[in-house]
């Protein structure tokens, strides 16, 4: 079982695997249809797409978030659709060095499947070692799964838990985001700039190496080890997305029990609450 990455020769001998499905969740923020439009174009052959907006987040009250968790109900029907059984190995790829196949990753482990894992290097990994491509865009799966049998792992802390535990050594907060907007510098996209107070920051771009390759188990534990017991961690960025990341590079680093915010900075400064800058 594979439960954190897989490499572009791993998953090249067992594209006709029945029991291996594969995900292509490549997106952007700033244009939603990009990643269709770059499936329909080439993706790995057998390839399901899940977009992030609709697939991988769930409804907008306005105040829960830009990505809020989907019902769990609705993502175990997804991952049903696509085939995926008990015995399946689930693999979510993106670009590359991004964050959006590590959000399908902690998805999964939400409702309770424990075979899922990242490609590394995504998507251009996989063409620099000219590995096979294909624009069918009806991938079949070979019958219908029964993930909903799985007990979920939460890992999940709400904004109560968070607001309770600021000021208190009961959790460490990691915000993914880029340092200026950690700093409250900049704010492009949510209407308040800076941090939840006495939060870390942790870029979530710091995982991966200069190639686009996460960054050995042993340099993450250095690294992450830093922020002390992991199971007080609680990972956070712009609207639980790239917070996934830093999850999973924890499990990456063999420093388990790192929990997610959901909500959230978006969630977050969406009420008036507590905030900082510097």
């Amino acid at each position: 079982m594979h439960a954190t990455l897989v490499d572009v020769a791993t998953l090249a001998e067992h594209l006709d695997d029945p029991r291996w499905v594969v995900v292509d969740c490549r997106h952007t923020l700033a244009d939603f249809s990009a990643g269709r439009r770059e499936y329909e174009s080439a993706h790995i052959p057998g390839a399901f797409f899940a977009d992030v907006e609709t697939d991988l987040a769930g409804v907008h009250t306005g105040t829960n978030g830009r990505h809020p968790l989907p019902g769990r109900d609705d993502f175990v029907a997804l991952l049903r659709r696509m085939g995926v059984s008990g015995d399946t190995q689930l693999i979510a790829y993106d670009a590359g060095a991004d964050m959006f196949a590590a959000r399908l990753w902690f998805l999964a482990r939400w409702v309770g499947h424990r075979a899922v894992a990242v490609l590394d290097g995504g998507w251009k990994a996989w063409c620099d070692a000219d590995a096979p491509g294909t624009a069918d865009v009806t991938p079949k799966p070979p019958h219908r799964g029964t993930i909903a049998a799985f007990a979920p792992l939460d890992g999940t802390v709400n904004a109560a838990a968070v607001s309770r535990a600021i000021g208190s050594d009961d959790m460490l907060l990691l915000d993914a985001r880029a340092p200026e907007r950690y700093a409250g510098e900049v704010e492009p996209i949510d209407p308040v700039a800076g941090h939840i107070p006495g939060a870390r920051n942790r870029w979530f771009k710091s995982n991966y190496d200069d190639r686009g390759f996460w960054k050995s188990p042993e340099r993450l534990n250095a690294e992450l080890g830093a922020f002390g017991e992991s199971s007080r961690v609680v990972n956070y960025c712009g609207s639980g997305v790239s917070a996934a990341v830093n999850a999973l590079a924890f499990e990456i680093a063999g420093l388990s029990g790192a929990r997610l915010y959901p909500g959230s900075w978006s969630e977050w400064c969406s009420t008036p609450r507590e905030v900082e800058r510097f």
